[in-house]
C-alpha cells in the first residue's frame, strides 16, 4: 500500500512546525532553496522519528517545481502541500519578491495540482500584508486569479512602473496569494481536493526577527502595540490552524483565507495604525 505524503516548501520555524504537528506517520518531503538549512532541519525531525525525504526547489523554476511534484508522487499518495516559501519586504526588491512570493506562488498551485491526490488538500502561508491594501477593481482580481502562471509577471498592474517599492510587491504578491487560492481550488476540486491560505501575522520566526532588527521594525512593533492581541503569534499557533485545514475536518473549507493576525488589520481599519512607509 503506497504511504501519504506530506509536502513542505520552506524549513524555516512555520513550515517545521507544520511538517512536526502534520506529519508523523507520513512520508514528509521537505523542500528549501538552502541545502544546508535542509539537511539540518530534516536530521532533526527524523532524530525525533519522522520519516523524511529532501529535495532543493527553486519555486521561481518551472523545472524545479515540477521535478519537486514529480518526487513526491514517487514517494506515494501526494495527501498534504504546505508552500511556505516567501520573501520579506526588508529582504529584496519587488520584481524578487513578486517573482518568489507571487510566480512561484502559482508555480506552486499548478504543478501540485496536477498530482495531488482524491481527498489531498493544499495550503500557502501568504500573509495579513495581504488584507492591507485597498480593494483592486474586478478587472484587476480577474487578472490575478486566472491569468496563466508564465504570462502572470507581464500584467500591467505588476509593472515596474506600477509596483515601485518591496512593500508594495509584498502587499500586493499576498493578495494574489488569496485570489490564487481560490483560482486554484476549482482546478484542485476536479480532483477532489482543496486549497486554502492562512495570513499569518508577525509570527515569532528567524524573518520576523529580521525584520523587527531592520529600518522598518517600529513599524511592525507599532503593529503589535495597536493589535488587541499586543504580542507574536508563535509558530505552533499556525500550525494548530494548517493542521485543521489540511484535515478531513475542513472538507466543506476550499477558496478560502484565514486572517489570523491578532487584530492588526482591525487596527489599521480603525486608524490606529498605518502600513509602515505610507
Amino acid at each position: 500500500m503506497k504511504k501519504d505524503v506530506m509536502v513542505v516548501i520552506g524549513t524555516g520555524g512555520i513550515g517545521i512546525a507544520i511538517a512536526r504537528r502534520s506529519g508523523f506517520g507520513k512520508t514528509i518531503l521537505l523542500s528549501d532553496l538552502n541545502q544546508t538549512v535542509l539537511d539540518e532541519a530534516a536530521q532533526q525531525m527524523r532524530t525525533a522519528g519522522y520519516h523524511v525525504d529532501t529535495q532543493l526547489v527553486d519555486v521561481t523554476s518551472r523545472e524545479s517545481v515540477k521535478q519537486l511534484a514529480e518526487k513526491a508522487d514517487s514517494l506515494g499518495n501526494v495527501m498534504q502541500v504546505v508552500n511556505t516559501a516567501g520573501l520579506s519586504p526588508n529582504m529584496a526588491s519587488a520584481k524578487k519578491i513578486l517573482e518568489v512570493d507571487l510566480y512561484g506562488a502559482a508555480l506552486v498551485f499548478e504543478a501540485f495540482g496536477e498530482v495531488i491526490h482524491q481527498q489531498g488538500s493544499g495550503l500557502i502561508i501568504s500573509s495579513m500584508a495581504g488584507h492591507m491594501t485597498p480593494a483592486l477593481p474586478l478587472e484587476v482580481q480577474n487578472a490575478l486569479a486566472f491569468t496563466p502562471t508564465d504570462e502572470l509577471l507581464q500584467l500591467d498592474c505588476l509593472s515596474s512602473e506600477n509596483v515601485t517599492d518591496s512593500m508594495t510587491a509584498y502587499c500586493l504578491s499576498k493578495t494574489a496569494n488569496h485570489l490564487r487560492v481560490q483560482a486554484a481550488c476549482l482546478s484542485w476540486g476536479e480532483k477532489g481536493a482543496r486549497v486554502n491560505s492562512i495570513s499569518p501575522g508577525i509570527v515569532s520566526t528567524e524573518l520576523a526577527q529580521h525584520e523587527l532588527n531592520s529600518d522598518i521594525g517600529d513599524g511592525y512593533r507599532a503593529f503589535i502595540s495597536a493589535s488587541p492581541a499586543q504580542r507574536l503569534a508563535s509558530p505552533d499557533e499556525v500550525s494548530v490552524l494548517a493542521d485543521y485545514l489540511l484535515s478531513n475536518d475542513a472538507s466543506f473549507v476550499t477558496g478560502s483565507d484565514i486572517l489570523m493576525d491578532g487584530g492588526v488589520i482591525a487596527a489599521m481599519r480603525a486608524n490606529k495604525v498605518e502600513l509602515p512607509g505610507s
